[in-house]
């Protein structure tokens, strides 16, 4: 099953960088130009100049965002802003962030994990992937020989051995790294090199499979990168740095992703509501309530029903309940699990998106008619400004769905899940040409 290593890291030498949260970022695909340029003016040696460098209009193939992060990474080497670990390690990883009752703590631990096609049932994915980024990372990758930013995955493990082995490994020590970022999240890091603990960690986790997260691009690219470096007579280049959480850790988030729907030809919103009676009881809600008020009603109902948000230019708020789930399933894609057709983002991007809106898959991923937020503030006041025409609301996909359609071979629809927080990128690099055989 699982195979998993610990690796020479690369971390950011304390002794030279004063703040170490000024050369940190999210994931480079949640960073937009804005904010890349925000990172780029914090510190000369951000991460962002190896992960998501800046593009420029002279570029050609031979200086470009990827020649760039190869100088970076060789002049920071050179000048010890990045120092190797003395010798392989797991990193010990914990995130604290606000939560609806206090402060809540996710633990996970980093490593290089064994790259296999999707195929082998041992590593799966839960989402489609995209080839323009695919391209981007493999670049990247080609260039550096690095993995910059951490995949996030999932294994199952009740009893919390892992857990427990590793908070034993570190008990009574200071973080290794421990920064606040611009969120107001806590990440910390302890190098773990214990050779007891490192057995038992691999040991356990020989048994598992592992779900994807996040990170299926950077998934797919690794493994695109190994094959071409054993074609070429390379050896190594077996494994990907990895994130790894407990699918029965407490502090494990995952948040809904709303739609928001615009530039629908000849849209006709009483056509809508009149059609939408067809499959969904459809009840307006007082909106004197509140969208806080709204969406905790959407959370109860979605205990036992499927039940989804719309919100309407004529500032009206309706919950919207299947009726009958054997008449929904029947105008599902016949081709998808069981499990597939019962998540709500499914039900959604199908019985409404695309059966009443004409927005099909394609559409979905050129995003001509559609806009993602986590933020369901955001999406009612996008159509009270007219930007948008609807807003639809849903309920967090749950972790055991996705563990579900991961394990029936199928891949959720884009935009199923945000797991919070995110993976701070640049705790540790995985310089892939240091932990060759």
């Amino acid at each position: 099953m699982a195979g998993i290593i610990p690796f020479v890291g690369l971390r950011y030498n304390k002794n030279k960088i004063a703040n170490l949260a000024s050369v940190m970022t999210p994931p480079y695909d949640i960073i937009d130009d804005k904010s890349q340029a925000r990172y780029y003016a914090e510190s000369p040696v951000n991460i962002i100049r190896l992960e998501l460098g800046l593009i420029f209009p002279d570029d050609d193939e031979k200086n470009n965002r990827y020649s760039r992060a190869k100088k970076y990474l060789d002049r920071w080497l050179e000048d010890e802003t990045l120092l190797p670990e003395s010798k392989p390690a797991l990193y010990f990883y914990q995130q604290e962030f606000p939560g609806v009752k206090g402060n809540v703590k996710r633990n996970g631990f980093i490593c290089g994990l064994k790259l296999e096609d999707y195929s082998q049932g041992t590593v799966l994915p839960h989402e489609e992937t995209l080839s323009k980024p695919k391209a981007d990372r493999l670049k990247l990758m080609n260039a550096t020989q690095c993995n910059f930013s951490s995949i996030f995955g999932l294994y199952s493990d009740p009893e919390k051995l892992v857990d427990q082995a590793l908070l034993e490994a570190i008990e009574g020590r200071e973080p290794d790294i421990d920064i606040v970022d611009e969120a107001g999240e806590s990440h910390r890091l302890w190098v773990v090199t214990d050779e007891n603990t490192l057995q038992t960690v691999s040991a356990v986790l020989k048994e598992k499979q592992i779900f994807i997260a996040d990170g299926h691009h950077r998934y797919e690219t690794a493994l695109e990168y190994s094959k071409q470096m054993h074609e070429s007579g390379y050896k190594g280049y077996d494994y990907v740095m990895t994130t790894l959480v407990n699918l029965y850790d407490k502090g494990l988030v995952v948040l809904p992703t709303h739609r928001v729907v615009k530039n629908i030809k000849n849209f006709d919103l009483n056509r809508l509501k009149s059609s939408l009676t067809e499959v969904f009881e459809v009840e307006e809600f007082d909106l004197s309530l509140g969208v806080s008020g709204f969406m905790n009603e959407l959370a109860n109902r979605g205990k036992k029903k499927h039940v989804f948000g719309l919100y309407t230019q004529e500032k009206s708020l309706y919950l919207l309940t299947i009726k009958n789930m054997n008449q929904a399933k029947s105008l599902m894609p016949k081709e998808m699990s069981e499990s597939w057709k019962k998540l709500d983002v499914a039900l959604l991007d199908n019985l409404v998106l695309a059966r009443l809106l004409g927005i099909d898959e394609t559409n979905r991923k050129q995003q001509d008619n559609l806009s993602y937020t986590r933020d369901e503030n955001w999406a009612v006041a996008q159509v009270n400004e007219g930007s948008y025409q609807l807003a639809l609301l849903l309920n967090p996909t749950r972790v055991e769905e996705v563990v579900a359609v991961a394990q029936a071979g199928d891949k959720m629809p884009q935009k199923s899940t945000y797991f919070y927080p995110k993976l701070q990128t640049g705790m540790v690099i995985n310089p892939l040409f240091k932990n060759l055989p």
